[in-house]
Formats: structure tokens, sequence, C-alpha cells
């Protein structure tokens, strides 16, 4: 007994692959390279240096000063704690 098809799914404007256009389709990896590269550059690009993220307790005095001096105060800490760290 085959179901009817629920009339909300129904996509007249991306209807279901026949078994000719299935039979057509080429695999991703088939695919110039140069349409590859332009397909696979998503998003933001990786970084050459991660960051990692961390959980520190401050003194709620000093953390209160630097988020009063604006945003991008944690970019601005960073180099300042790099530079105090003890020599490895």
């Amino acid at each position: 007994m085959s179901k009817r098809p629920d009339p909300e799914l129904i996509d007249d404007e991306n209807p279901e692959w026949t078994a000719d256009e299935v039979s057509r389709a080429k695999r991703f990896s088939d695919l110039p390279t140069s349409l590859q590269s332009t397909l696979k550059a998503r998003g933001r690009p990786k970084a050459a240096v991660v960051k990692e993220r961390l959980t520190i307790r401050l003194d709620p005095q000093a953390l209160a000063r630097w988020r009063a001096s604006g945003p991008g105060w944690q970019t601005r800490a960073a180099p300042l704690l790099a530079a105090k760290a003890p020599k490895g």
C-alpha cells in the first residue's frame, strides 16, 4: 500500500530527481578542480595562528576598568599578558 505524498512537503521549485537525472549526476570530486575550489571557499578563512579559549578569574575592579576602556579590550589585554608571561 503506497502512501499519498503530504502536500505540505511537495516543493514545485525543487522536484525529486528522476532516475535519468540521478544516473547523470557527477560526484563532487569528479568536477574540475577550479570549480571545486570556488565551491569549497565558504565562510571565514582559517587563521594561521588559532587563539585558545580559556576561563580566567579576575579582580572585579580590574575587569571593570578593562571593560570601561571600550570595545576590543580583550585584544588590547592579550599583548600585555603575553609581555608579562614568564620566559619558558
